[in-house]
């Protein structure tokens, strides 16, 4: 008769924490955008709105595919490099042939070459994530420079500049004016997370990952390809890092190896802040969305208030710190 008053209230807590593991940042989330709203000068504006997406496009774009790389027990630190050379050949290419379909596939198929390099060395010859891709990192950067010479490329293509800056209106004021549209890297990015978070959730490749970021060695006795798995994340990071850095460049309307510098870092804490854990085994593309647009948030509303960006980098590490301790927390708990 005592054990059931006793047993009640930990079911309860449970569920309180399983909820908050879940959803705990959707909610942060979603409480940030109320408080920013109500503090923020013009923060709650169909302009910033616009800006706000645009921002996190990059980030969300090459967050996608992060995520399988977090949730099978590795990470790839290349992507800060991969995304400004991506722009950089792309670019290249089309000045020197003018031809958009092989300016897209040189710079998608050296970001998966890369990305195919990664892989080989980490599952094949057993290195360490992080001195694998910290070294590919180094050698991109490099390569980005030997193809720009040094300096930014111009993008005089129509074609490609329309690929990042066609909009497309969703709603229309009274007088039957654009209140608010999204631009083609917003809806590229909406459909990544879509594709990924279907194949994480609702496909054999996506359980694998999960399985070996669990236990490698129980995932290769269970029968799992597990070197086959790593190599093909990595390939799929490398080419759509390269395909954040074409969107990048026509943004921009130049290739340029000096630009997205860290970016590699708020990739990794904007995953990490929703919840995907390092230590693999952990993730989902909710997660990945609430970091994404938490990270973008913050910074948005640091440059609305105009505070310096040396403060702002001591913010970025800030929160960095705080997811990682967050997830060393949750899997000791």
């Amino acid at each position: 008769m005592t054990a059931s008053p006793s047993t009640a209230p930990a079911s309860k807590s449970g569920g309180a924490a399983a909820l908050l593991d879940r959803a705990g940042m959707l909610l942060i989330l979603g409480l940030l955008v109320v408080v920013c709203s109500l503090t923020v000068p013009n923060f709650a504006s169909p302009n910033n709105a616009e800006s706000v997406l645009l921002q996190v496009s990059t980030v969300g774009i090459v967050a996608t595919t992060m995520l399988f790389c977090l949730a099978s027990g590795n990470f790839d630190l290349s992507v800060g490099t991969l995304i400004p050379a991506g722009g950089v050949l792309c670019a290249l290419v089309l000045r020197d042939t003018g031809n958009l379909v092989l300016a897209l596939g040189a710079a998608l198929g050296f970001g998966a070459l890369v990305g195919l390099i990664n892989g080989v060395v980490v599952a094949k010859g057993k290195i360490n994530p992080l001195i694998t891709t910290l070294s590919t990192m180094m050698m991109v950067k490099g390569v980005a420079f030997v193809f720009a010479d040094g300096k930014s490329i111009g993008i005089a293509n129509d074609a490609v500049l329309d690929l990042a800056n066609a909009a497309f209106p969703v709603f229309h004021n009274e007088r039957g004016g654009v209140l608010f549209q999204i631009t083609a890297p917003v809806w590229i990015c909406f459909a990544l997370f879509f594709l990924f978070g279907f194949l994480l959730n609702r496909t054999l490749f996506g359980r694998n990952t999960l399985a070996i970021g669990g236990n490698e060695e129980a995932a290769r006795l269970a029968g799992i390809p597990v070197d086959r798995v790593k190599i093909t994340i990595f390939v799929l990071q490398g080419a759509i890092a390269a395909l954040a850095g074409v969107l990048l460049a026509s943004r921009m309307g130049i290739g340029d190896p000096k630009t997205a510098q860290g970016i590699e870092l708020s990739i990794i804490s904007a995953c990490v802040l929703g919840g995907v854990s390092l230590t693999g085994g952990v993730g989902r593309m909710s997660y990945v969305i609430a970091g994404v647009f938490i990270m973008g948030i913050v910074e948005n509303a640091m440059n609305l208030l105009s505070i310096d960006s040396f403060y702002q980098y001591i913010v970025r590490g800030a929160i960095l710190l705080s997811a990682v301790l967050f997830d060393r927390f949750r899997t000791q708990r």
